[in-house]
C-alpha cells in the first residue's frame, strides 16, 4: 500500500486552486484587520469616554466576543440569523463580519492600552497650543501610541491569518477549505494537509519579517527622539 505520493505532494505547491485559496486567506485577513481596527478603535473610544453607558456597552461587547468561540459566532451569523428571520448573508459576508466582530474585541484592548500609555502631559501641551481634539489624537496621541500598539497588533495579524481557517466550517473557500475539497477529490489527505500547513507557515513567516521591519522602523525613530531628549537633559 502506497502511503505517500511525492509527486502529488510537490505538485500541490503549484496547484492554482490551492494557491487561489491562499490569496483568499490573505484578502480575508486584510479586510478583517481593516474593519476590525475601525470597530476596535470605536470600542476603545467608548471605553475611555466619560459616559458610563458607552463604557458598559463596550465592556459587554468585548465580554461576549472574547468569551465565546469564534466558530460558534460564525455559525450563528451564517445559519442562525436566517432562522430568526433577520437577514441572510453570503458565505463571504458572514466570514468577514464574524471575523471582524471577533477581532475588534481584541484590538480594542490593544488600542486602548496604547492610547493610555501616552502621558497626559502630551495632550495638555497640545491643547494649550490650540489644537482640536481630533488633531490632538491624530498628530500627538496616536503616533506615540503606535510604538506600544504595533507589537501586539502584529501578533494579532499572525493569529488572524490562521484563524481565517475556521471560516472553512461555513464553506468559505479559503486555503484550508480548498485543501479539504482537493482531499475529497484525490484522497491524498496527508500530502494536501502538509502542503496547506507549509503555505500557512510561509505566510506567517513573511508577516513576521514585515512585523520586525515595522517595529525596527518605529523603534529607531523613537530611539532617536529619546537619545536627543537625554542629551538635552545632560546639558
Amino acid at each position: 500500500m502506497k502511503v505517500w505520493n511525492w509527486d502529488g505532494f510537490w505538485s500541490y505547491f503549484l496547484n492554482p486552486y490551492l494557491l487561489e485559496g491562499a490569496l483568499w486567506t490573505v484578502a480575508l485577513t486584510a479586510n478583517t484587520l481593516f474593519f476590525g481596527f475601525l470597530l476596535g478603535l470605536a470600542l476603545a473610544a467608548m471605553r475611555m469616554s466619560n459616559s458610563k453607558f458607552l463604557d458598559r456597552a463596550a465592556q459587554t461587547y468585548i465580554w461576549v466576543f472574547r468569551g465565546t468561540p469564534l466558530l460558534v459566532q460564525l455559525i450563528i451569523i451564517y445559519t442562525g440569523l436566517p432562522q430568526l428571520g433577520l437577514v441572510r448573508l453570503s458565505v463571504l459576508q458572514s466570514a468577514l463580519i464574524g471575523l471582524a466582530l471577533n477581532e475588534a474585541a481584541y484590538l480594542s484592548e490593544i488600542l486602548r492600552g496604547g492610547i493610555l500609555s501616552v502621558a497626559k502631559g502630551q495632550t495638555e501641551a497640545a491643547r494649550s497650543l490650540g489644537l482640536r481634539p481630533h488633531q490632538i489624537f491624530r498628530l500627538v496621541v496616536f503616533p506615540q501610541a503606535l510604538r506600544v500598539i504595533i507589537p501586539p497588533l502584529g501578533n494579532s495579524v499572525n493569529g488572524l491569518l490562521k484563524a481565517t481557517s475556521i471560516a472553512s466550517v461555513i464553506s468559505m473557500e479559503e486555503l484550508l477549505r480548498r485543501g479539504q475539497i482537493l482531499m475529497q477529490q484525490r484522497f491524498e489527505v496527508l500530502e494536501i494537509f502538509m502542503v496547506v500547513a507549509i503555505i500557512y507557515l510561509a505566510m506567517t513567516t513573511c508577516w513576521d519579517y514585515v512585523q520586525r521591519r515595522i517595529e525596527a522602523h518605529y523603534g529607531k525613530a523613537y530611539g532617536a527622539m529619546e537619545h536627543k531628549q537625554l542629551a538635552r537633559d545632560d546639558r
